[in-house]
């Protein structure tokens, strides 16, 4: 009976039920659903997500000049204009979507798979390996986040892979700090114990029972870091680190129509500009929202 009342601690903790474990990602999205900047910002990236996906069926090509005068100013023929080089902004600033959204979602899995393990470890196992691990962090933490992104962008060399490395090692400590301080929090519960008791080894309960339990604040964090590695790449793109000419991202249209504002060409730069902003914006408010829905102090505080 002690064991089997033990066992029940372990496991309880991380699922009561199939129910209830199904019930929660549910209540998670209806309460999404009432967050009116959530579900804005949730509109912001999906027009953003379909527009990638259809800029290949568009009748021009993103990087192919010729498909208009040059520099011709918005029209019904090419509701963006074109650039300096004929070619239809309106195509490239939808192509540069899919390549900005990929850069973040790699740049992002790179921050996760890295920094997760790292505070997952260092919270659980404490000692000199935390010390060192976490003050490691602290170091990187300690520069900012451009700059390194620069440093390591430029000791790579300038590439749109080079970009996505750069913002995804920046993004490592800010995983590992939270999952740091959520697993030292939980290491100290009763189910971490029980497991222990029953005879469940120190990476099992890790791995099955604290990481689990710390998914909230990455998602969170996840979400809120899409944003900023896309406005980061797009800045190493801008000072020429990142993707290079002809590539239709939008730090380089942005930087190719810098040139032109002063002569009154102001759609090469703004259209890019308006797409960085409403992304950046839209994973924001997400990211705010899955706080406020899976944070259960400011949900009930409301």
């Amino acid at each position: 009976m002690p064991d089997t009342t033990v066992s029940t601690a372990a496991s309880g903790h991380r699922a009561a039920s199939p129910d209830q474990a199904g019930s929660r990602p549910t209540t998670a999205w209806r309460l999404l659903v009432r967050n009116r900047l959530a579900m804005v910002g949730l509109a912001f990236i999906v027009i953003w997500t379909i527009g990638a996906l259809v800029a290949g069926l568009l009748p021009y090509s993103p990087t192919a000049t010729g498909a208009g005068g040059n520099l011709e100013p918005p029209s019904a023929a090419h509701l963006f204009g074109t650039d300096n080089f004929g070619r239809d902004i309106l195509v490239r600033v939808l192509a540069g979507g899919r390549i900005s959204l990929w850069t973040g979602l790699i740049a992002v899995g790179i921050s996760l798979l890295v920094g997760v393990p790292i505070g997952a470890i260092s919270g659980f196992v404490g000692g000199a390996v935390s010390t060192v691990l976490m003050r490691v962090m602290d170091v990187l933490l300690a520069f900012p986040s451009l700059v390194l992104a620069m440093a390591i962008a430029a000791a790579l060399g300038p590439g749109l892979a080079s970009a996505m490395i750069a913002v995804g090692v920046v993004g490592i400590p800010e995983f590992a700090r939270i999952v740091y301080s959520q697993t030292r929090s939980l290491r100290e519960r009763d189910f971490v114990e029980a497991g222990r008791a029953i005879g469940l080894r120190d990476r099992t309960i890790l791995i099955r029972h604290i990481v689990p339990n710390t998914i909230a604040p990455i998602l969170v964090r996840a979400t809120l870091g899409m944003g900023y590695a896309i406005l980061t790449a797009a800045s190493l793109s801008f000072i020429g680190l990142g993707a290079q000419p002809p590539t239709p991202e939008w730090g380089v249209m942005i930087s190719d129509g810098r040139g032109y504002i002063i002569s009154g060409e102001w759609w090469m730069t703004v259209f890019p500009g308006i797409a960085i902003a409403t992304s950046i914006l839209g994973f924001n408010l997400i990211g705010d929202g899955l706080r406020d829905v899976l944070d259960p102090r400011l949900r009930t505080s409301r």
